[in-house]
């Protein structure tokens, strides 16, 4: 060959994207994902968990395992968008995961709900990717070469995500939806099970909790604790609930096609509630409420 074609041929092996490795396969059984963001939501959810062994990546524990004879991986995903995205790809790259599954305490938006309840959204949004818009002649205006979707809140207008999928051009995406054969046995559950009302330290709720499957759920990188932006979130999106993970961990569950659903009891009325927000009083009956409902889900899963 020519040194000019060795030359060449040199360059392009160089510059080729270099071959892509498959992560660890830690453990092949054919698995339920059940993550929670952060302590006593993992608590309450290890109770049931018999069989385990542990594994670590990255400083993350997955503890595999039975609960009610479904064969699972537990995990805490860590409070944020950005942690609940990382650890659910640890476990999609790292397990078998046959569906996905959150459990977790939330925010109420909807005033017609109440501390305590679980709410099962039918879809997720990330609603605080958002364009900070610069003042105009007194009024918020994003760029012109930038879509605005929903109403603003102030500066900040909200906007699509861009996905890139497997085998198929990137999309701009807002909503994603729960996977319906999954809501459906939500809903067989929902009408089943009685959830606790006082809490452990005798904090008892004025309204009996009970489940709402359905609806939308928003997610984003703040804790809400405002009465007017759970006002907006809840004339805009129509959202039940607000949290920081469930649509992240939506959408990566979307690119990687595996069928996700998210359980979240209400701990506080994200700022709707009089005098200081009750998360510290109520987390606790919440995280139980909310694993009680996903351990009777997975109870209710076919085999």
């Amino acid at each position: 060959m020519h040194k000019l074609g060795l030359a060449v041929s040199a360059l392009l092996l160089a510059t080729a994207a270099p071959a892509v490795l498959a992560a660890e396969t830690l453990d092949t059984t054919p698995r339920i994902a059940v993550m929670s963001a952060f302590g006593p939501e993992w608590i309450a959810l290890q109770e049931a968990l018999s069989e385990r062994k542990d594994y670590t990546v990255n400083g993350t524990t997955f503890a595999t395992g039975v609960i009610e004879g479904k064969p699972v991986v537990l995990f805490l995903t860590g409070v944020s968008m950005v942690n609940a995205a990382m650890t659910s790809q640890l476990a999609l790259d790292h397990f078998n995961i046959e569906s996905i599954v959150f459990s977790g305490i939330a925010g109420g938006v909807n005033p017609e709900r109440h501390i305590g309840d679980v709410i099962v959204p039918a879809q997720w949004g990330q609603y605080l990717e958002v364009i900070m818009a610069r003042e105009v002649d007194g009024k918020f205006t994003p760029p012109s070469f930038m879509d605005a979707p929903h109403p603003s809140f102030g500066m900040m207008f909200p906007q699509t995500v861009d996905i890139a999928r497997e085998g198929g051009k990137p999309e701009e995406k807002f909503w994603f939806a729960a996977d319906a054969e999954l809501l459906a046995v939500a809903e067989k559950v929902a009408a089943e099970i009685k959830l606790e009302d006082c809490s452990a330290e005798n904090a008892c709720l004025t309204t009996t909790p009970s489940i709402h499957v359905g609806g939308n759920g928003v997610s984003g990188a703040a804790f809400v604790d405002n009465a007017e932006l759970r006002e907006y979130a809840f004339g805009t999106f129509e959202a039940q609930v607000l949290d920081m993970e469930s649509a992240a961990v939506a959408h990566v569950a979307y690119a990687n096609d595996v069928p996700f659903i998210a359980f979240r009891s209400l701990s506080d009325l994200a700022g709707g509630g009089e005098g200081e927000n009750q998360m510290g009083t109520f987390m606790g009956l919440a995280s139980n409420n909310s694993a009680a409902v996903v351990t009777a889900f997975i109870a209710a899963l076919p085999e």
